[in-house]
């Protein structure tokens, strides 16, 4: 609102929330911070965990960072960001969301004295734009080489990340099953370089037995059974035909109309149909076929000729799930009966209809080279399923990254550590008012030796002086061992290996993250919509285009924090 000759003037719609300057972004910082709190105390392998309990009841135990802050219902747009944070680590190196999270906490809370001391945004920005390429620079010139042929490094690096998950008791055998999953699909491109695709990973559910029973298929499991009883249900040297096309007689495509004068004709039409049906079958056993997995029908008919040849039978299997078999089994999808041979079949030493729990599923293992690979996930409930899922799904992203990038560091917060100590060099080489922001920066990287302390009832500051004296010394992998509060002077030989993708990713990520909170000096949140006359819907086009009555999306309620 402005005063022109003392009439008001309404420049924005009435109601609007506006904060500005200061205001705005100590309730920007405020709200960044809360988010990084609510996670801090599930860091490390002594973190806790948080149950969240959605709006219809349903429970979620975890200490994922990602999937905490995906299950909160954040309506803070500064907090939002924060959430942004833990998305972009999650979807890029699958691990560290929860120290990019503090760490983007910490910086805000350290930028906060500096915006008090009267020190420009823009040269905070700046300042640690300079430290995180740095800091980039730091990790990869301390990083250790490492790769798919490193097992040490790979099984040390799994196995780290889920030293801090519910399956803490079972991250060696699980790290195996991922290191062997991860292997079996790894490719190299045209550079010779190392690709894994996870998502060739397929992973499966089944609540019986226990978290140990977890277990890699070298195939496929397929959410099917046999089609008809009659037919085996287990076949050892399986022969696989891939059918894209159905096992049914096509109807034409035109409307046509058949004329029959006598009941000769009408039994020479059935012979007929089940004569093109044997003919189908027929070609198949040929082949040499055993099993047929077709993505469509299968006549009736077809069934019994298949019973009676002893081949076994699945259907309507899904298009993503024949390319994965395809993958799995090395055979060829066919679209056409007349172009299968022998040498285009797919090949798995055993396939199997098998009782999980209630349900019936088919099992097609022990393929020779399977680019697709099944970690079938055992465990007594539900909730402990979900959680060795997200920690198997982590697990499986460091040895992928571990293989792709092949660089790994020493974990337990050694590497901010020495990171920090380096960059506070760094920071005495800069004039200006920058180098109080660097040396901001390298403080802030102290706040994960600290948490990992802090969760494990340690007293912060003593570790933080041990940790700091190692480090000087020339042990940059110097760390704290959490049971005993002793200092480990490399904790690689104590097995805590993180990839140094994943730190990297952390340092970009948060620094993105606070900058672009540091920057935002005008806050305007649009009014709520007013109920139109006659409840929501009543007002024809009226308030939020036709969605009476309902508030904007994005800011409203600003500035409330969660």
């Amino acid at each position: 609102m402005a005063q022109l000759g003392g009439q008001p003037i309404f420049i924005m719609k009435e109601g609007t929330e506006r904060t500005r300057g200061k205001d705005a972004m100590t309730n920007n910082i405020a709200a960044a911070k809360v988010i990084a709190e609510a996670v801090r105390t599930s860091l490390g392998p002594m973190g806790m965990d948080k149950m969240l309990v959605d709006q219809f009841g349903d429970v979620v135990i975890t200490n994922d960072g990602a999937t905490i802050l995906k299950e909160i219902d954040v309506q803070h747009p500064a907090a939002k960001m924060m959430v942004e944070v833990a998305k972009t680590q999650d979807s890029e190196v699958g691990d560290g969301t929860t120290t990019s999270v503090i760490l983007a906490g910490e910086l805000l809370k350290r930028a906060e004295k500096l915006l008090q001391q009267k020190i420009h945004p823009t040269v905070i920005t700046e300042g640690f734009r300079k430290a995180a390429e740095k800091a980039v620079e730091i990790l990869e010139g301390m990083s250790i080489k490492s790769g798919i042929d490193d097992y040490d490094g790979l099984k040390n690096a799994a196995m780290t990340c889920m030293s801090s998950k519910i399956v803490s008791e079972s991250k060696d055998m699980l790290a195996d099953i991922c290191i062997n999953a991860i292997k079996s699909v790894a490719e190299k491109d045209e550079n010779g370089k190392w690709i894994a695709d996870i998502e060739k990973v397929q992973i499966q559910k089944k609540e019986g037995n226990s978290m140990d029973d977890t277990h890699l298929i070298k195939g496929i499991i397929l959410d099917k059974e046999v089609v008809t009883p009659g037919m085996p249900k287990s076949i050892t040297d399986a022969k696989i035909l891939l059918l894209q096309s159905a096992l049914e007689i096509e109807k034409t495509e035109f409307d046509s109309k058949l004329q029959i004068t006598s009941p000769e004709q009408i039994q020479q039409f059935l012979d007929e149909e089940e004569n093109m049906l044997r003919t189908m079958v027929q070609k198949i056993e040929k082949s040499g076929a055993n099993v047929v997995i077709c993505q469509k029908g299968i006549d009736d008919m077809a069934q019994h000729f298949l019973t009676k040849a002893s081949i076994m039978a699945i259907r309507r299997v899904k298009k993503s799930d024949l390319e994965k078999l395809s993958k799995a089994t090395g055979g060829m999808i066919f679209n056409s009966l007349d172009d299968v041979t022998e040498e285009k079949l797919g090949y798995a030493g055993l396939v199997e209809e098998r009782k999980i729990m209630n349900d019936s599923w088919i099992f097609i293992e022990e393929c020779k080279d399977p680019k697709s690979v099944v970690i079938l996930i055992r465990g007594g409930t539900e909730l402990i399923i979900d959680e060795v899922e997200r920690a198997i799904h982590d697990a499986l992203c460091v040895v992928r990254d571990v293989v792709e990038d092949q660089k790994i560091v020493g974990g337990g917060g050694a590497p901010e550590l020495e990171t920090a100590i380096q960059l506070r060099k760094f920071a005495s080489t800069l004039g200006g008012r920058e180098q109080l922001a660097v040396e901001v920066f390298a403080d802030s990287l102290d706040i994960i030796p600290k948490t990992l302390a802090e969760n494990a009832g340690l007293d912060q500051i003593d570790v933080l002086m041990k940790l700091r004296a190692s480090h000087q010394k020339g042990n940059k992998f110097a760390g704290t061992n959490l049971a005993t509060g002793e200092v480990v002077d490399n904790m690689m030989s104590v097995g805590v290996v993180e990839p140094t993708v994943v730190k990297i990713q952390a340092i970009k990520s948060s620094t993105e993250a606070t900058s672009m909170i540091l920057r935002i000096d005008d806050v305007i949140a649009g009014a709520k919509s007013a109920m139109p006359p006659g409840g929501p819907g009543m007002g024809g086009m009226g308030g939020m285009g036709g969605m009476g009555g309902m508030p904007p999306p994005g800011m409203g309620g600003y500035p409330g924090m969660m």
